[in-house]
């Protein structure tokens, strides 16, 4: 049996700093991440924790001489020599060094730096927690190790991971990214549950798991939570979800019944307030849909007059805001001081011409409001509105006179003039759609759903006419040679009309779409310059330039397009027939070649919520593969609903896909052999009787 050599460690001694050199065999050329300087500062703060390797100096004769070199160990020999120039440790202060003798010096620098093993992640995050544990602040951990206090927060946000999940990452089950994505919630038990979903998923992304874990939270930018405040929802015991790896805008708010509770207090206590100026209602809502004022009467109210102190506030504002922009016009980003400075400017003057205005008691007593928040969270109040049935009685004018309705009741001897202040009724409401069944197969689309897209593309339709005069003037001309040559209606001098057309079902989103914004801010730009005296009126129309009349009557015009799918009628009830319906929906399509309208310029792309999560299976499937091609169906083809409409958004973003309801129609081709003559009527003026029907744009009453 062959005996077993036995080896002899290299011997250990204190050495006086200044019997020390630095060695040319170091094959470190290249600085580490810690700085000579802080690692300095560590020696400093707990001493040498690892010797220097170093080798005797011969002189020729073979003989040591004393000093020593060093080969292994130079950034701790240079981060020494710092200290010793600092006069922080004496040139003859004792360093512990292991002494060589056989072998070459590049092999010992070699094997040190090669040999030693780099620390896991994972046990740098538990040392982190450990250390935390122990007493240390963030901040003082931060300061040991010269890592930022946000690095500290990330390392120890990964160690409160589930165990489960940090073992599996520490056994190559998942990636770190992974990892990181999951600290975005500290409740383990999601954190598991999401890891177990995603073993059945195709998708292991990290903003897949981010999203897992979010889907029942709300974005700290959803108008709730800007409305309330993250305080305010943190000081009632609520949850924020943060993520401290990536963009996360503010986070998440976990407990969303806690913030629905908080925007109904708060809403109520806004309502309360505004009730108390004596209104007859008010209505409270987080969102009112698109259309709600509609066939109540907005009262003329009297503007808020500004003092001479705030006149000159508003001009000093004015005059800064404009010198800021004239200074950074040619900046391609604004610094982050100007553009706070500009957004509190922009906040102050909003504020100036916000301001309610004045009402007639009398006027306030029949009329209501509406209370919610805007899409900037802040409280949206719409004073004035008065129902039908709180309309003033019609009062004679005169024995023969026609009756008129007034803006003042009648007088009534039994009651004293000045009106009494009522107790205004606060009604909050709102429901939510219950989420449709999926029996798997490909049914047409629901009604309600076709109705909802049908809404967005009305509105973007109105948007589009109003845009091109030409259009508009010529769907106007359709309705007049309708009623001249067809004479399917009599009345007293010009009987041509417009019936805003009202929005019965729309999806929730349709109120902030882009079309409905353009739509509300060209018609408060018209209304601000219209007189509201008829003659007036008359007169002004008369001065317009030929511009500015077309701008008008197309805006006008675009109010009476109806591209809305309904229920149609088939026994001719009240309801629009079925042949009606076709050839409205036709016309639409008509109108809408005319414009050019594109939903997907007007702003409308496919979501879980306005489309995807409203079909089956077999329509998500079918969009995808339109959209993308067969092999993107199959990525999702074996997901739950739920999950494959989320990715089914995801993959048709961008992608500018769109649901029948909201395609544009392709031209039909020109007639082999016929002429295009500039004389020739337009398609739809040169119809058969069927065309007889007003164009979507006008409606005969």
């Amino acid at each position: 049996m062959a005996t077993v050599q036995k080896i002899t460690l290299s011997a250990s001694r204190d050495i006086p700093f200044n019997k020390l050199v630095l060695s040319q065999a170091n094959v470190r050329r290249v600085k580490a991440n810690v700085s000579i300087e802080e690692l300095a500062e560590d020696i400093a703060r707990r001493t040498l924790l690892q010797g220097l390797s170093v080798r005797p100096i011969l002189d020729a004769a073979g003989a040591e001489t004393g000093m020593f070199e060093v080969p292994a160990g130079g950034r701790r020999y240079r981060a020494l020599e710092l200290l010793v120039k600092q006069k922080r440790l004496a040139k003859t202060a004792p360093i512990p060094c292991v002494v060589r003798l056989e072998g070459i010096g590049e092999e010992d620098s070699l094997a040190e730096n090669i040999q030693r093993a780099p620390l896991s992640p994972l046990d740098q995050f538990r040392a982190f927690r450990a250390l935390c544990e122990k007493g240390q602040s963030e901040e003082e951990v931060a300061a040991t190790f010269f890592v930022s206090v946000a690095v500290v927060k990330q390392r120890l946000r990964l160690a409160a991971v589930s165990e489960k999940l940090l073992e599996i990452y520490a056994d190559d089950g998942m990636s770190l990214d992974q990892l990181m994505a999951f600290s975005v919630t500290v409740d383990h038990a999601r954190q598991e549950q999401v890891w177990e979903a995603l073993q059945r998923s195709w998708s292991k992304e990290p903003h897949q798991i981010r999203r897992m874990l979010t889907e029942r939270a709300v974005r700290a930018a959803d108008k709730r939570a800007l409305y309330v405040g993250i305080e305010a929802y943190e000081a009632a015991g609520g949850i924020v979800l943060r993520d401290l790896f990536e963009q996360d805008d503010g986070g998440w708010l976990e407990n969303v019944g806690l913030l629905d509770g908080l925007v109904a207090e708060k809403l109520k206590a806004g309502a309360e307030a505004i009730a108390a100026e004596g209104w007859k209602w008010v209505e409270v809502a987080v969102d009112f849909p698109y259309g709600h004022t509609r066939r109540l009467r907005l009262l003329d109210g009297t503007p808020a007059e500004c003092s001479e102190e705030e006149q000159a506030a508003i001009a000093s504002l004015d005059a800064e805001y404009a010198k800021i922009s004239a200074e950074y016009a040619e900046a391609e980003e604004l610094p982050e001081e100007i553009d706070a400075r500009l957004g509190e400017i922009e906040a102050a003057l909003a504020a100036f011409e916000g301001r309610p205005a004045s009402y007639e008691p009398v006027e306030i007593a029949r009329a209501g409001v509406f209370v919610s928040i805007d899409a900037e969270g802040r409280l949206a109040v719409e004073r004035g509105y008065v129902r039908p049935e709180d309309e003033a009685p019609i009062v004679p004018d005169g024995d023969g006179a026609d009756e008129s309705e007034t803006d003042l009741p009648a007088p009534d001897i039994s009651e004293p003039s000045t009106p009494t202040v009522q107790r205004a009724v606060i009604t909050i409401g709102g429901q939510t759609e219950p989420d449709e069944e999926d029996d798997g197969t490909l049914k047409p689309l629901p009604d309600r759903l076709v109705s909802e897209l049908t809404a967005h593309r009305t509105l973007a339709l109105r948007d589009a006419v109003a845009n091109n005069p030409h259009v508009a003037m010529t769907a106007l001309l359709h309705k007049l040679c309708i009623d001249t040559f067809q004479h399917t209606a009599w009345g007293p001098c010009l009987e041509v009309s417009l019936r805003q057309v009202y929005f019965p079902i729309q999806a929730a989103d349709l109120k902030e779409s882009p079309s409905a914004k353009a739509v509300a801010v060209r018609h408060e730009a018209w209304k601000a310059d219209l007189p509201k005296d008829e003659t007036a009126l008359w007169d002004w129309l008369a001065a317009l330039d030929d511009t500015s009349r077309s701008g008008l009557l197309a805006h006008c015009v675009s109010f009476g397009v109806n591209a809305l799918h309904e229920k149609a009628d088939r026994y001719g009830g009240s309801g629009v027939s079925v042949h009606g319906l076709q050839r409205r929906l036709a016309q639409a399509d008509r109108l809408a070649q005319a414009v050019g309208l594109d939903m997907v310029e007007a702003g409308w792309r496919p979501t879980v919520d306005n489309y995807l999560g409203r079909v089956p299976k077999p329509r998500i499937l079918e969009a995808v593969r339109e959209a993308k091609g067969e092999q993107s169906a199959q990525l999702i083809d074996h997901l739950k609903k739920a999950d494959m409409a989320k990715e089914a958004e995801r993959l048709l973003d961008g992608t500018g896909w769109l649901p029948e309801p909201l395609r544009l129609p392709e031209s039909e081709a020109t007639p082999e052999g016929q002429a295009d003559d500039a004389e020739a009527l337009p398609a739809f003026l040169s119809g058969g009787a069927d065309e007889a029907e007003p164009p979507p744009a006008v409606a005969a009453e």
